[in-house]
C-alpha cells in the first residue's frame, strides 16, 4: 500500500495551490488502489515551538551528549512528528509563495522534522547526506507576481522552489516533480492558466 502525506501550507480554504494539488490527488486516487492519504493542514496543527530546550536536545544528539529529562520529553514529541513524515512514501505539497519564500508555518514544520539521525546525517569529510530512501515529492507552487519567465528581481525572486528542493534533496528525496501556476495575479488569462495547471497536475498523476 502506498502512503501519501499531503502537506497544505496555505491557510486559505480557497487556495489555488491547494486546488492544483487536489487535482493531482484526485487523479492519483483514481489510478492507485489502496492509496493511504494523511492530510497535514499546517494551520490546523498544534506545532510546537522549536525553543531552547528542543534546540539543546538536538545539539545533544549531534554531539552525543545525554539529554536532560525535560529535553528528552520535548525531543520525544519532536520525533513523533518526524515519524509521521517518515512514514509516507509520497509527499504532496501545496505551497503558495510568501515574500519570495515559503509560508512561515511550513518553515516551522521543516525546522521541526529535519532532524539528525532521521532525515540527515553528517560526514565530517564529505558533508551532509540524506537518510530518506525511495521517496517521491510533488510540489504545487503558486505566486502572485513572480513567474519563471518574469524578470527577477523586479517581479520577485524564487527562494520558494529552490529552498524546498534543497531541503528535500538534503533529506534524500531526489525524485521531485514541480507543478507551477505562476503568476496568479498578473497573467492576463489567469483562469485559463489555472485550468492548465490543474490539467497538468492530473496528467502527472495519471
Amino acid at each position: 500500500m502506498t502512503k501519501l502525506l499531503y502537506v497544505k501550507a496555505s491557510p486559505r480554504p480557497e487556495s489555488r495551490s491547494v486546488a492544483v494539488a487536489d487535482a493531482y490527488l484526485a487523479a492519483l486516487k483514481a489510478r492507485v488502489s489502496g492509496l493511504s492519504i494523511d492530510v497535514l493542514a499546517l494551520w490546523d496543527e498544534d506545532l510546537p515551538d522549536f525553543d531552547g530546550d528542543r534546540a539543546n536536545a538536538k545539539l545533544a544528539v549531534i554531539t552525543g551528549q545525554e539529554q536532560s529529562a525535560i529535553q528528552k520529553t520535548k525531543w520525544d514529541g519532536i520525533i513523533a512528528i518526524v515519524e509521521r513524515f517518515k512514514a509516507a512514501d509520497v509527499y504532496l505539497f501545496a505551497v503558495p509563495m510568501w515574500n519570495g519564500g515559503v509560508p512561515y508555518r511550513l518553515k516551522q514544520y521543516i525546522d521541526i522534522i529535519h532532524q539528525p539521525g532521521h532525515l540527515w546525517g553528517l560526514d565530517p569529510a564529505t558533508g551532509y547526506f540524506g537518510l530518506l530512501k525511495n521517496k517521491k515529492a510533488v510540489l504545487a507552487y503558486t505566486s502572485g507576481a513572480f513567474g519563471p519567465d518574469a524578470p527577477s528581481p523586479a517581479f520577485g525572486t524564487d527562494h520558494h522552489s529552490t529552498y524546498l528542493r534543497s531541503w528535500l534533496n538534503e533529506a534524500g528525496v531526489t525524485d521531485v516533480t514541480e507543478i507551477r501556476y505562476q503568476p496568479t495575479l498578473l497573467d492576463p488569462d489567469s483562469e485559463a492558466a489555472f485550468a492548465r495547471a490543474k490539467t497538468q497536475a492530473a496528467a502527472l498523476a495519471a
